[in-house]
């Protein structure tokens, strides 16, 4: 049977595009489905600032069924991301939005045979790399969705809990798959879990003699002054992660742009500046695992999701700490572990007995230390491969 790979062309190419992974994950109880309508904006041009200096291409594999139907079996994005290729001073490209049939059960189910799962990934990984030789980029990694400041990496450990808010799910068959079709391991990720039992006294201590030394002090997010507090998170942002693998700075319109759309479900009391005489030196991003509520509109707001959404939001009693970082002269100085505590205690008070740490590069051995300090534990690893 033919296997075809073409180019996402028409905005009825886009909509079956964005609606694919509800085939694969029909029967699957931890997959969280995006809201349809933020997927198709992140994968029109114009409608998000990653365009101003990147591209996608989206791709969608089609086979057909035992009656000659076409059939998807199968999607990828080439990316091109100039800001990455500068600010590194490298030729690579990346690919994203990887889902497909991974099993011959979940082909069977759609009534395709005669093509593996296998063929389906070489053929869209072949897709992506003649893409992006045609724009003299020999090397590719991912999955990125689209770049490290949005969702990104394959899941390869931890399949038995959903993801967290901005955190991948896929079907375990995803990695072997990817493995044979010739890519290779570029960096894992990892996440850790603990909860808000309290935090040991002796931390505590050390966290307060360590306020006391730096005169550091932590506040919470002014939503009243957001305008100035975007501008110090890319401050701080933009300069404690600039030396960490695979980082890509933000842009002003990419700030603006995460702060419209996360400031909507922000809670100020997860939100943290770590200043020294008025200036910001750290900052701490957690966010309420919106996932827990946003599970049940099954993709659309309309015409009951958003109730829906509305309903289970008040339940979340977990969250995310998606980004932790301090400037390079005020690091081992144990203020990553003050905004951790303070981050930590604060969620006790809105209800929030769960947290997650992540993602942390496998080999950032401060950050590592600092969430073992506090008693959390890996419990998920990613991966970005590269090929």
């Amino acid at each position: 049977m033919s296997l075809t790979i073409r180019p996402v062309q028409s905005s009825k190419d886009l909509h079956t595009f964005v609606t694919f992974p509800w085939k694969v994950y029909k029967d699957n109880s931890y997959w969280v489905p995006p809201l349809i309508r933020d997927e198709k904006k992140l994968l029109t041009p114009g409608k998000h600032p990653f365009y101003e200096h990147g591209a996608i291409q989206p791709y969608l594999a089609e086979t057909a069924d035992g009656s000659g139907r076409p059939k998807v079996v199968g999607r990828i994005a080439a990316i091109r991301n100039e800001n990455h290729e500068s600010f590194h001073e490298e030729a690579v490209g990346f690919f994203g939005f990887f889902e497909l049939l991974a099993t011959p059960q979940l082909l069977s189910r759609e009534g395709v045979s005669g093509v593996t799962p296998q063929e389906i990934v070489n053929a869209l990984i072949a897709a992506v790399r003649a893409w992006l030789a045609e724009r003299s980029l020999p090397v590719f990694r991912g999955p990125v969705n689209p770049s490290t400041n949005e969702t990104c990496a394959l899941l390869i450990d931890g399949f038995d809990d959903p993801p967290q808010i901005m955190m991948p799910y896929n079907l375990p068959e995803y990695a072997v798959l990817l493995e044979g079709s010739g890519l290779k391991k570029a960096k894992d990720l990892v996440a850790y879990t603990a909860t808000t039992a309290d935090v040991p006294e002796t931390l505590v201590k050390r966290a307060t003699a360590a306020a006391e030394r730096t005169g550091v002090i932590i506040r919470a997010l002014n939503k009243k002054d957001m305008r100035n507090e975007v501008k110090r998170v890319q401050k701080v942002y933009n300069s404690a992660w600039e030396k960490n693998w695979g980082f890509i700075p933000m842009t002003p319109a990419e700030l603006d742009h995460m702060a419209d759309e996360l400031g909507q479900i922000a809670e100020p009391k997860l939100v943290c500046f770590a200043e020294k005489d008025g200036e910001p030196i750290g900052f701490g991003l957690g966010l309420p695992d919106f996932h827990q509520a946003l599970r049940y509109a099954n993709g659309r707001l309309l015409p009951f999701g958003l109730l829906k959404i509305l309903w289970h939001r008040r339940k979340i009693n977990r969250a995310r700490v998606l980004a932790l970082g301090v400037l390079a002269p005020y690091r081992r100085l144990g203020i990553d572990q003050l905004m951790y505590i303070w981050l930590w205690q604060n969620a006790k008070e809105i209800g929030i007995y769960n947290g997650e740490f992540s993602w942390i590069l496998e080999d950032n051995i401060p950050m590592r230390t600092a969430a073992d300090h506090l008693g959390s534990k890996v419990y998920k690893t990613y991966r970005i491969y590269e090929g």
